[in-house]
């Protein structure tokens, strides 16, 4: 397997890594926004197969279950578990579909970088999502939107992965938001284990950040909130933590936790609870 060979080359220079399109797959409905897990958890060992195998596979195909525990919208204090299914499917280095990624091409893809598009979703927010906090804000109806993203590794000796997106929503804001993150295959590891870790921001614009954490004079009349003008800028940072632990050579493990802090207008916003998102997830995945 791609994942074992990956792993003993990278032993060499005191990591050992999991190059495979999976470790991104603990979030069930991880191709959505807003998401507590970054962006990179999704995807982290993809460009690594790219600088680490000589050959692509015609056909990756994964299926699985998968879970997480976190915040019901980014800021609220009432916690839900959410379980569902995982794939993902991959065509040589062109084309993707999965629940961590969307539907998507690589518009061009080489060892070190490669850039590509997709369409992913946001999943709104429901006024239900909280008894309470959300009550007379109405709602965000779910919406595509499209993606475009740019990954760049430094080096088989230090492989180091930086990773930019950016995504324009067809409905819920119409608004722009992005992420800007990094990780790092950390030592420790084994032939059956492997993780990394990495910290992200994320930045919006003003409809978006209006959208999601703004009160407008209609809410604000039908509300026990003032009204509140939300800024573009930093919405939140964080680091993340994901590992995959091998059963069987078909058969992976995956854990993945963020930790975030809201920024700027976002944690200002009278709708936030809480300035600190936690989120614990957890999936089977079987590799075909």
């Amino acid at each position: 397997m791609h994942r074992v060979s990956i792993s003993r080359r990278l032993a060499r220079w005191g990591f050992v890594v999991v190059a495979t399109a999976m470790v991104f797959a603990a979030r069930p409905a991880s191709a959505q926004t807003p998401s507590p897990l970054a962006e990179w958890q999704y995807s982290s060992g993809v460009q690594l197969q790219r600088l680490y195998e000589p050959t692509i596979p015609t056909w990756q195909v994964e299926l699985g279950l998968g879970t997480q525990f976190a915040p019901a919208f980014d800021g609220l204090g009432r916690y839900q578990l959410q379980p569902g299914p995982v794939f993902d499917v991959r065509y040589k280095d062109i084309a993707f579909a999965s629940t961590g990624e969307g539907f998507g091409l690589n518009l061009f893809s080489f060892r070190h970088v490669s850039v590509g598009a997709a369409i992913t979703y946001d999943l709104g927010r429901s006024a239900h999502s909280d008894g309470v906090a959300l009550s007379g804000l109405g709602t965000i109806h779910p919406a595509p939107e499209l993606k475009i993203f740019a990954v760049y590794t430094l080096a088989k000796a230090f492989p180091l992965t930086i990773r930019v997106d950016a995504r324009k929503q067809l409905g819920a804001t119409n608004g722009y938001v992005g992420d800007i993150g990094a990780y790092l295959p950390m030592p420790g590891s084994s032939q059956t284990f492997a993780w990394f870790v990495g910290p992200t921001v994320t930045i919006a614009d003003s409809r978006y950040m209006n959208g999601y954490f703004g009160i407008s004079q209609v809410q604000a009349a039908s509300t026990h909130y003032r009204r509140y003008k939300a800024a573009a800028g930093f919405k939140s940072a964080g680091i993340g933590l994901s590992a995959d632990y091998f059963a069987t050579p078909h058969t992976i493990l995956n854990l993945s936790t963020a930790f975030n802090r809201l920024l700027g207008s976002a944690a200002e916003s009278p709708i936030t609870e809480s300035k600190y998102d936690a989120v614990l997830s957890l999936s089977a995945i079987y590799k075909f």
